[in-house]
């Protein structure tokens, strides 16, 4: 197990290695795992790229992220025109259905409403709205509209994590109530809970996913 000395390090190397990020602008704190980033970015983008660039470090037991965006004089714009730019971008996405989210801005921060059928839908529709110019941050509030009883939920997480991540599989305990799904257990990384979050997502039916895990490596 690294010393948080030594995830530290690691995190610093991640995030300069990354071309997205400036990590000049960040600083970076470590106890008993927990990685916490601090300072201004210009973009919500290169704010995304910093908090995927620690989850890849192994060893990383949990994140906070106490970023702001301020963004550049070049990359400032009206919350007209972000709001236009956010649903061209949705009806452009083949990924999202037509019609069904709504974008409502305030101080350049996007907020998402409607619903969907699918989890991939809900992820995409955020994916669409993070790299626009002038985006501060986002807020999603897409509900998924179920489609599946709790028990063909947990039946098909069940069979995804096997496939997906065998090796946490038999130490995940799966509760599903209504369209939410509680993940309880442990796993070995950040990433393998990041793999059993996203395989419980995309079940059939799933409106929300509650992480219960705990990374015991």
């Amino acid at each position: 197990m690294k010393t948080d000395t030594q995830l530290k390090a690691d995190v610093m190397a991640e995030l300069a290695w990354d071309a997205a990020i400036n990590a000049t602008g960040i600083g970076v704190m470590v106890k008993n795992g927990v990685v916490t980033l601090s300072g201004h970015l210009d973009t919500f983008a290169e704010k995304y790229a910093a908090e995927r660039a620690v989850r890849r470090v192994a060893g990383v037991r949990g994140i906070a992220l106490e970023l702001d965006v301020k963004l550049a004089a070049e990359h400032r714009r009206s919350d007209s025109e972000i709001a236009q730019a956010a649903a061209s971008a949705l009806r452009w996405s083949s990924l999202v259905p037509d019609g069904r989210v709504k974008v409502e801005v305030e101080d350049g921060w996007v907020t998402l409403t409607g619903e969907v059928d699918w989890g991939y839908q809900f992820t995409n529709a955020e994916q669409c709205i993070r790299p626009l110019v002038g985006v501060r941050g986002l807020t999603n509030r897409i509900t998924i509209k179920p489609r599946a009883s709790s028990k063909d939920i947990g039946t098909e997480i069940t069979a995804a994590l096997t496939r997906q991540a065998a090796r946490e599989a038999e130490h995940i305990n799966i509760e599903v109530e209504g369209g939410v799904v509680t993940l309880r257990g442990k796993v070995h990384s950040l990433p393998e809970r990041d793999a059993a979050m996203g395989a419980a997502f995309s079940a059939r039916g799933v409106s929300r996913v509650v992480d219960k895990l705990d990374i015991t490596g």
